[in-house]
Parts: structure tokens; C-alpha cells; sequence
């Protein structure tokens, strides 16, 4: 019987959420808190020069440490890692002043947590800063059940635990973190972003919300808590978008490339060049050069920068570990 070759691929071989890029000030002193996180499966750790964000990062050269971490238990739900990335020519730029959540920028790393209200007053137990207590919602339009709360990396990072407890229904879960579920990310349209993000593969939408989030509003100090308006987008493949509009808007937090806290995320690619190519194709412009770096023990890690409806730093990417 003769087999079809396929000529297009939808999506350019992108694969999802493939991880959130944070900066530290201590690489170790992190990878200590997000191994408590389940993060425990280490694809590499490089320390160079980063080839191909000058157009970012408004320097010529940019030297640092990036600790490349996967859930040492991932599961459907939380199917994403995390990158940690400690600039070491010159001081870390700082978090955005005043950063709560939602404003344009990256607000947080999302982890499933089967467990989450009792994961999350064991790390309080251990002197990790509480952010917001365990609360429990059924979300429209399907009325997905979830439970959630926060806590600090220790550069000040939201960390989001939340519980899908509906989806989890009939999935074999032990107790515990079980890898990032998705980034939360402010915009200034969020319609446009979800038909921008629809083009990468981000097709399902899980919930959509448009409101006020009475547990957040600490986090904006004197500022008035906006309204939010807010959807999950999901990829069947990787982990999702959580897109983020406030009304009235807020103030730009995207801040310098490798900021401390959330800075930055990432789309997973089977072929860089095959995504590279789809992007080209709906007129997404790259920032910099695709760069591929040898991250030692045979692997890889290749990976090109570019600009969302937003400008927010977002970058496909292929690790060969």
C-alpha cells in the first residue's frame, strides 16, 4: 500500500509552551527552589555568550548561565519546563517596579500541582513566601473546577499552583508538582493576541473570564485593581497561553530582556528551520539571527527571538539533550 508523504505541516513542527525564562541572581540558590518544584530533570547547563539577542537586549555581547529544567514527573497537565538565566557580564536588570500581575509583560510560572492547597503550605512551611492562600473556582465556559495559590521564587517570581482538578479526573497523579500547565502574559489586545497565537498552534481555549480578582488586589498597592479579562489558550501537544487584558491598562511591565522574575517564554519546535519558515510565512519577523549553540554531552540547543502583537520576548526553540 502506498503511503502518502505530507507536503505542509499546519504549524511549522511547533509543539506548544516549551518553557518560561527566568532571571536569577543565583543559579544555584534557584535550582535548590525549583527542584522543590519538581523541576528535577536537567537538559543542560551552559554558561557562554548568547548568540543572537543584541536586538533584545540593546548590548553587543551578552555573557550568562542558563540552567535548562524539565518536571522530573510531567504529565498532560503540565507538560512545560523552565529556563533560568543569570546574566553575568553586568548587573541583572531589575524586576519592573510595580509589577503586580497582567500588565503587559510575563506575570508568572503556572505548575500543576496534584495536592495544590497542601503543596502549597508545605513550602510555606519551609520559609517560601506566601503570595495568596488556597482558593477554588469553576471556570466558564465549561465549568472546569481548579484550585489555586501563590507563592515567591527567591527573586521575587509569582509562582502559581494550580490544580485542575476536573481535567486530572481518571489521569494516575501522585501527590505533588508535576511540571508548568502555562504562562500568564499581560496585553494590550487581547483579541489580537489570540488570533496571532491561534496561527502557532494554540487552537483550544479552555476557559474565558472578564472580571475582578478580589484575591490579587494586595499585589497592586495603592494603584486601583483593575478589571481583567483573561482566556487559556491550549496546544494539543505542549503546555498553554493565559493572555491577559486590563481595563482601564496598566503601566508597561515588560521590562529588559533577563530581568529578574519572569522575563520571557517559549514555543517548542520539532525542526527549527521548519518553524522559522512557518512564521516567515505569516509575515512574523525575527529579532536577531536562529542561533545554535553545543551544550556539551552531544546536545544542542537551538532557538531564533521574535516580535509578538506586543513586543513581549518570545522565542521558538529546539534542545537536543
Amino acid at each position: 500500500m502506498a503511503v502518502s508523504t505530507p507536503t505542509h505541516r499546519q504549524f511549522g513542527t511547533l509543539v506548544g509552551l516549551d518553557h518560561i525564562g527566568i532571571g536569577v541572581t543565583d543559579i544555584d540558590a534557584a535550582r535548590s527552589f525549583y527542584g522543590e518544584l519538581g523541576f528535577t530533570d536537567e537538559s543542560f547547563d551552559y554558561t557562554g555568550t548568547l548568540p543572537g539577542i543584541s536586538g533584545l537586549t540593546g548590548h553587543a555581547e551578552t555573557r550568562a548561565r542558563v540552567l535548562y529544567l524539565r518536571a522530573g514527573t510531567p504529565t498532560v497537565l503540565g507538560r512545560a519546563g523552565v529556563k533560568l538565566v543569570q546574566v553575568l557580564d553586568r548587573t541583572p536588570p531589575p524586576r519592573p517596579e510595580g509589577q503586580a500581575w497582567g500588565e503587559p509583560g510575563i506575570c508568572e510560572v503556572c505548575v500543576h500541582v496534584n495536592g495544590q492547597a497542601d503543596f502549597h503550605a508545605e513550602l510555606v512551611a519551609r520559609g517560601h513566601t506566601n503570595l495568596m492562600d488556597p482558593n477554588e473556582a469553576d471556570l466558564d465556559p465549561y465549568q472546569t473546577h481548579c484550585g489555586l495559590s501563590y507563592v515567591e521564587d527567591p527573586d521575587g517570581a509569582k509562582i502559581e499552583l494550580i490544580e485542575w482538578s476536573t481535567l486530572a479526573a481518571g489521569w494516575p497523579l501522585e501527590d505533588g508538582p508535576h511540571g508548568v500547565n502555562h504562562v500568564a502574559f499581560g496585553v494590550t489586545d487581547i483579541e489580537r493576541t489570540r488570533t496571532f497565537y491561534q496561527a502557532l498552534g494554540f487552537t483550544g481555549q479552555l476557559f474565558e473570564s472578564d472580571g475582578y480578582f478580589e484575591p490579587m488586589h494586595p499585589w497592586f498597592g495603592d494603584r486601583t485593581p483593575p478589571r481583567q479579562r483573561m482566556m487559556l489558550l491550549t496546544s494539543p501537544i505542549g503546555g498553554a497561553l493565559e493572555p491577559v487584558q486590563h481595563y482601564p491598562a496598566s503601566p508597561d511591565m515588560r521590562g529588559e530582556w533577563g530581568h529578574l522574575g519572569t522575563f520571557e517564554f517559549a514555543i517548542g519546535a520539532r525542526c527549527l528551520e521548519s518553524a522559522v519558515d512557518h512564521l516567515g510565512g505569516l509575515g512574523i519577523e525575527l529579532v536577531g539571527e536562529p542561533a545554535a549553540l553545543d551544550v556539551g554531552e552531544g546536545g544542542t540547543w537551538r532557538y531564533a527571538y521574535f516580535k509578538d502583537p506586543d513586543d513581549l520576548y518570545v522565542c521558538v526553540t529546539e534542545v537536543r539533550a
